[in-house]
């Protein structure tokens, strides 16, 4: 049996407890100040909210190994919470079993199917299942079982409290490499620098919205979608709960840190203009230097006269500005990129199949 490791919301006097198994009950604290600087000054919902109706959004890129145990075993979390509840699978262009897997899933479960044409990434996947729940509230949830289906009561009374969004924060990334986590940290560091919308740290793709958040995110037009990025920008009364991942069930992780560095990229050029402002203090610093450089030379000309030397300065001085100028047009050409890719307007994703066995089809 696996086993499984939760974390309850944190608040200021309490510590994190891991329990295994089935957890002892707890009471939820609606205003929990975990997180509280990276929260939207927005007001709570209106209550009572309408019963509860779930669509389960999960996105898959060769999942076989677990997208069968991890969808019947979310059907029945999802099954203690509402008996009106959907699965959306949504195969991102998956080499392996997994649209058998689904398609098999999709004749006795109350599952939706949508497979890509091909794999257009994580961030796009995530913007089709969006696009096709319709329930009252959305669970973002991974197939790997590394999101803790026991928080999903919590997400849920945290929703009836009157928040839009409960999302999961990983509190302990000691089980990843020394270099992703510095490259994590700094890469919050500069998304959130002199921002008004912040970009909550080590908060991923694990949430719970309201129909509200879900149809405000599916309004937005861009087409390159650095989900972390619009979940912040919506607003919205959020709330955090921390957790720590469990390992993968089986198979592989489809994230190399090649489409990490990707993803980041996207993240930093979509949301902020900082690179750009980073440059130009640059280009002022270099002119500014040059200028005095430029004096000293002139100076030292009227006094002493000149005899042709400093050759290797000069040489020196130009391979410098190249390189500043090269990267400066570099970071410039990643920004034309995003506006090139956006007026093309090309869809963001593109559905090969849909096998519609919710019970929500005919609405």
């Amino acid at each position: 049996m696996r086993c499984m490791t939760w974390m309850q919301p944190l608040h200021a006097e309490q510590t994190i407890d891991t329990m295994t198994e089935t957890p002892a009950p707890y009471r939820v604290t609606p205003n929990a100040d975990y997180h509280a600087d990276y929260a939207p000054a927005a007001p709570p919902a209106q209550l009572p909210r309408a019963p509860l109706r779930l669509s389960c959004v999960v996105p898959a890129h060769n999942e076989e190994a677990n997208l069968e145990d991890f969808v019947r075993a979310l059907a029945q979390a999802a099954g203690r919470l509402t008996p009106e509840f959907e699965i959306i699978i949504v195969n991102d262009g998956s080499r392996d079993a997994t649209h058998a897997v689904a398609l098999r899933l999709a004749q006795d479960l109350p599952v939706r199917y949508l497979a890509l044409s091909r794999n257009f990434g994580k961030e796009a996947a995530l913007t089709a299942g969006l696009a096709h729940a319709r329930g009252s509230a959305v669970l973002l949830i991974d197939a790997d079982f590394q999101h803790p289906l026991e928080l999903l009561p919590e997400m849920h009374a945290l929703w009836l409290a009157g928040y839009d969004m409960v999302y999961g924060v990983i509190v302990d990334r000691g089980f990843e490499s020394g270099t992703k986590r510095v490259g994590t940290g700094l890469f919050y560091r500069l998304i959130n620098t002199g921002k008004q919308v912040k970009v909550p740290p080590n908060a991923g793709d694990f949430r719970w919205m309201d129909r509200r958040v879900a149809d405000a995110l599916n309004a937005l037009p861009e087409r390159n979608r650095f989900m972390k990025g619009l979940y912040a920008w919506v607003g919205f009364k959020a709330a955090a709960l921390p957790f720590v991942p469990h390992d993968r069930a089986g198979g592989q992780t489809s994230f190399s840190m090649r489409r990490l560095g990707s993803l980041a990229l996207l993240g930093l050029t979509s949301f902020t203009t900082l690179p750009l402002r980073v440059w130009s203090v640059v280009g002022s610093l270099v002119a500014l230097l040059a200028l005095v450089y430029g004096a000293w030379i002139t100076l030292d000309t009227i006094l002493h006269g000149t005899d042709l030397q400093g050759w290797p300065t000069l040489a020196a001085g130009i391979m410098l500005f190249s390189g500043v100028q090269l990267m400066s047009i570099g970071i410039l050409g990643e920004y034309i990129g995003r506006i090139y890719e956006e007026v093309k307007r090309r869809p963001t994703y593109l559905v090969a199949r849909d096998e519609d066995n919710s019970p929500w089809r005919d609405s």
